[in-house]
């Protein structure tokens, strides 16, 4: 009987030696650690580096073990990359792990997004095997959730507003009417002939026009500014000059009195025209021209300019024929204001026949109202009479695209498809980013240099790359939701809650994203008082606070419970 006992002692003992030898046993959730936890999204992925340990005598020597995470959540899931490891008594080409002392190993990971994934657990799942015999491996949890913050880029995007097409509207265009009298070699009358010019006579009907539309146009001064060639010297060239100015100036205000204007007068003289001179012998043909230009350079006495020059006989014979003549003049100058509608005016007309504005004052008159469906009915109005302007019916992609509705914005955009223009770029890769089409947002971006919300859009498709710190460098001063943003990804916090306090018009994102600040700075009733303001201006936010881990916090908050049930 003894015998007997002993023997079944021994060969259970045997037993439970052998089956040890082939089992692996439990990992737990200490033996790995996962960053970033909780998990969070990047450019549309969940990054996830898994840092693990296999205990010391758990790898067993004939061990092959193939370690896949997989991201559980409501409705499916999503398998990552494995990796397999192995004893050390395996031929394989697998990271080999001790028996005696076990080892570390990582394993990093990218996984898709998908919304569901908000509420979701992290698994690493187990294929095991020791020799020939497949062991079971018990899944083990290793993290809860991912946040999902770099997403609401989607929901931050509208405030961009859009890139608006500007007008070219100037109530007050500056205008300039030149004329020009010309004098005889060392005289200073004014001759009949120079009078009846075609010149002087287009300056005198100016004047006339001004008068007689004074609602148009308004004149600012008359300038003259008479000239002596500089041949001669200086003493007699400056009695010519100053003659000529006086003459001039005598003819013109002979000519308001009669036409009964009155305007301001402004007169100079220039002695010796060196200036005029350089730039007529630059244009000419004279054979010697470089040779007088280098004279001008090299000398800058008036008398012994004069004196090298005239020592150039072919060439001076050709200055007195083809350039001096010229600069022997007064030139005379209307400055004048081209006067447009005032914005009172331009409202006005809109009102009463739209169809008399041009497609400046059209814009221009969009610009006038703050209240986006204002805006909207002149733009229709602009590209219904203008068809062929691209700028209205951009303006009408970009309001639409800042209300939300992306597809209408595509519509307008679509009717722009041949257009090459900037604000068009932008717009399109606004639309591109609210559909997840980085790529495409990118293309078109390269195209959009020259738009002025260019750097918001760009700031845009950074935060979509993941690409946060220029991002920031890109938004530069913008005070805009998608700016802020960058900023909370970016772990910079109190930009951020500068930027938001700043944003011109804020909107449920806005309260949204300074609950997450808030909530990240551990101040838990200033973060449940702005969910409150966010979930009153746009419900659908209330289900998404519920499982945002930004407030895992608040998780257990009756105040936050109450929020977001």
């Amino acid at each position: 009987m003894r015998n007997k006992n002993l023997y079944l002692t021994l060969t259970l003992a045997s037993t439970i030696a052998l089956s040890s030898c082939k089992k692996l046993g439990e990992l737990t959730a200490d033996n790995f650690t996962v960053v970033p936890s909780p998990m969070e999204t990047v450019s549309g992925t969940v990054p996830v580096t898994i840092n693990g340990r296999f205990p010391e005598k758990y790898m067993k020597k004939k061990a092959v073990v193939t370690v896949t995470p997989v991201i559980r959540y409501n409705g499916g899931q999503a398998v990552g990359q494995s990796e397999t490891f192995q004893g050390e008594k395996v031929e394989g080409n697998a990271q080999t792990i001790n028996y005696k002392v076990g080892g570390n190993y990582t394993m990093k990971n990218n996984f898709d997004y998908v919304d569901d994934m908000a509420k979701s657990e992290l698994y690493l799942t187990f294929e095991a095997k020791v020799g020939k015999r497949t062991v079971t491996v018990p899944d083990v949890k290793i993290a809860d959730g991912v946040i999902a913050t770099s997403e609401l880029l989607g929901r931050t995007l509208a405030s961009t507003g859009g890139s608006i097409a500007p007008d070219a509207y100037q109530r007050i265009i500056k205008q300039q009417k030149d004329a020009q009298i010309k004098f005889l070699i060392q005289q200073a009358n004014i001759r009949n002939s120079e009078l009846k010019s075609t010149s002087v006579q287009d300056f005198i009907q100016t004047l006339r026009d001004i008068k007689a539309d004074q609602k148009g146009l308004a004149l600012e001064n008359i300038e003259i500014s008479a000239y002596a060639s500089p041949d001669g010297g200086v003493k007699l060239n400056t009695g010519l000059a100053a003659n000529r100015e006086k003459n001039t100036n005598k003819y013109v205000k002979d000519q308001l009195a009669k036409e009964e204007i009155e305007a301001n007068v402004d007169s100079k003289y220039t002695a010796q025209d060196w200036e005029g001179f350089q730039e007529l012998v630059q244009a000419s043909n004279i054979q010697d021209k470089d040779v007088i230009l280098r004279v001008l350079s090299m000398y800058k006495d008036p008398e012994e300019r004069e004196t090298q020059i005239r020592n150039l006989s072919a060439a001076f014979s050709e200055l007195a024929d083809e350039v001096l003549p010229e600069l022997r003049r007064s030139r005379l100058t209307i400055n004048y204001n081209i006067v447009g509608r005032s914005d009172d005016e331009i409202k006005a007309q809109y009102k009463a026949d739209a169809t008399k504005l041009s497609v400046e004052e059209l814009l221009y008159a969009a610009s006038l109202t703050d209240n986006d469906a204002e805006k909207a009915d002149i733009y229709k109005t602009a590209a219904r009479q203008y068809p062929n302007d691209y700028r209205a019916t951009n303006n009408l992609a970009a309001l639409a695209f800042k209300a939300g509705d992306k597809a209408a914005a595509q519509q307008y955009l679509d009717q722009l498809a041949s257009s090459n223009a900037s604000e068009v770029a932008v717009n399109s890769a606004l639309v591109a980013l609210a559909n997840d089409d980085a790529a495409k947002a990118e293309t078109l971006l390269a195209k959009g240099s020259e738009a002025d919300a260019y750097n918001e859009a760009l700031g845009c498709l950074y935060i979509a790359k993941g690409n946060y710190s220029q991002a920031i460098n890109a938004f530069g001063d913008a005070k805009t939701n998608s700016a802020a943003l960058a900023q909370i990804l970016n772990k910079d916090y109190n930009a951020a809650q500068s930027t938001l306090a700043a944003v011109a018009q804020p909107d449920a994102m806005t309260s949204y994203l300074k609950a997450i600040v808030a909530a990240r700075t551990n101040q838990n009733s200033t973060a449940i008082a702005n969910l409150r303001d966010a979930i009153a201006k746009d419900s659908s936010l209330r289900s998404h606070a519920a499982t945002d881990l930004e407030f895992r916090a608040l998780f257990e908050d009756a105040a936050f419970q109450s929020l977001v049930k």
